[in-house]
């Protein structure tokens, strides 16, 4: 495409500027050509990653979960907001813990698919479990993949965040859920899905739990989305089907990225509703009006200063572009 254009994420509400005027090549090139580090999780190391909070298998480990060892977060504090004359803080109450996908050295999409659904099901079962300290409101799931993405070990790893209180980018995305169902009485989401499947233009893989598409404003070059077929708000809601499927959909996706992309630094983040709490907050319409979602981030290029000074992110791929290549590619097991 010769235009320029700017497209509007009706989640975010943040814009995207299009343009093909000024392609450069990418500033980041394979994570397979990044040097290889030694790992503290690899099987046999386990002394040097702090214990287990969970095992799977218990022996002869396949998943492993421990605590960061340098958390951003921790359990110890005071989650209440204090005044320090003009401005609020509070103390850093959370949780910060990584998850080990494997014992050995393959990235997350070679495993088996039985073994991406014991990943699923960690980060579903450690959160249920910090759900139980009241004081949690949101949580997170990163996966930093490859240097420029953030990484700091080649090893197949993510991440679960737990937070005392609710992060500006959920809350932005809550608040637009919610204003939108208040003035059309239907979830953006599901309105953001049949876009996509009835357009199909940018529609990239589908089970029936799953559909992943290029987003309409593609904050990357084959930047991804996944979507939940079934309206829920909760992660933790996943049933033992939609695991399995959400293993497929995941190791497809991948595979066809790092196709694509020759094995792009990229980070995966997965978004779910914060936890409804006995104080009456404004969060009343989460059943119908959220839904928890993932999307992977391919990181190509540094951000410039355009974007950081307009807010908005520079793309030069267009999302049907992108989704029409990555449908041709052909994955297998």
């Amino acid at each position: 495409m010769d235009k320029t254009e700017m497209r509007l994420d009706p989640l975010t509400q943040a814009w995207t500027i299009f343009s093909a005027a000024r392609p450069i090549p990418p500033a980041f090139g394979s994570v397979q050509d990044e040097p290889a580090r030694q790992s503290p999780f690899v099987a046999g190391s386990e002394s040097l990653a702090g214990h287990s909070l969970l095992a799977t298998p218990q022996s002869d480990w396949h998943v492993r979960v421990v605590p960061n060892r340098a958390p951003l977060l921790r359990v110890e504090g005071d989650s209440a907001r204090r005044a320090d004359g003009f401005y609020d803080h509070m103390d850093g109450v959370g949780a910060h813990e990584v998850i080990i996908e494997d014992s050995g050295d393959k990235p997350f999409e070679d495993l088996p698919l039985s073994q991406i659904e014991q990943i699923i099901s960690a980060w579903k079962t450690r959160m249920l479990d910090l759900m139980k300290d009241s004081r949690m409101r949101s949580f997170a799931i990163v996966k930093d993949v490859g240097i420029p993405a953030g990484s700091r070990v080649r090893h197949s790893v993510s991440q679960l965040l737990a937070m005392a209180t609710i992060s500006p980018l959920l809350a932005r995305k809550l608040e637009t859920a919610r204003a939108f169902y208040e003035t059309r009485k239907r979830s953006i989401f599901e309105d953001i899905l049949c876009e996509e499947v009835r357009s199909g233009t940018r529609l990239v893989y589908e089970n029936n739990g799953f559909s992943v598409f290029c987003p309409y404003a593609s904050r990357a070059p084959f930047e991804l989305t996944v979507y939940p077929k079934r309206q829920c708000p909760d992660f933790h809601g996943l049933s033992a089907q939609e695991t399995t499927q959400l293993a497929d959909v995941l190791k497809t996706a991948l595979r066809k990225l790092n196709r694509a992309l020759d094995h792009p630094p990229y980070n995966l983040m997965l978004f779910t509703a914060p936890t409804r709490s006995t104080r009456g907050d404004h969060w009343t319409t989460l059943e119908r009006d959220f839904r928890w979602h993932i999307e992977i981030l391919p990181r190509q290029f540094f951000r410039n200063g355009v974007e950081m000074a307009t807010g908005c992110w520079v793309n030069s791929v267009w999302p049907e572009v992108a989704a029409a290549h990555l449908r041709s590619i052909e994955v297998s097991e």
